[in-house]
């Protein structure tokens, strides 16, 4: 695959990733909450108390970036990719600051697991970015 491929492949992934997650969230604000990411897993809910408002922000905020990257998807311009790359890095690497210092009630593999998509949630935006540039 080319490295136009990679890109695209990637940001189509990203894209929908993140309206999966913001559309669930601004749906069912509560099912999210207790429930994200799935599969027995209960993250959000490790930071109580629920409080649908800023559920709803956050699938607000999860489904603004999955236009975005859908849009540089579908646009496949090096500078939209660029901006909207960057723009998803900044929000990721906050978010995982935050949870790097702030646990809540999750512990051991729960907390690990969280941190470490968390962190890909950086990394992988990265490497596409950095594709962009090379």
């Amino acid at each position: 695959m080319t490295r136009r491929g990679v890109l695209s492949a990637g940001l189509w992934l990203l894209g929908l990733l993140h309206l999966g997650w913001g559309i669930w969230a601004l749906v069912t604000p509560y099912g999210f909450f207790t429930t994200f990411p799935g599969l027995g897993q209960r993250w959000t809910a490790g930071y109580p108390p629920y409080n649908a408002h800023l559920v709803s922000d956050l699938g607000a905020t999860f489904t603004t970036l999955g236009v975005l990257l859908v849009t540089a998807a579908v646009l496949r311009d090096r500078r939209v990719s660029i901006v909207v790359l960057t723009g998803v890095i900044a929000f990721s690497g906050l978010h995982l600051l935050f949870h790097a210092v702030h646990h809540g009630l999750l512990t051991g593999g729960s907390l690990g697991a969280s941190i470490a998509a968390l962190a890909l949630g950086v990394l992988v935006p990265a490497v596409l970015l950095w594709g962009v540039h090379k």
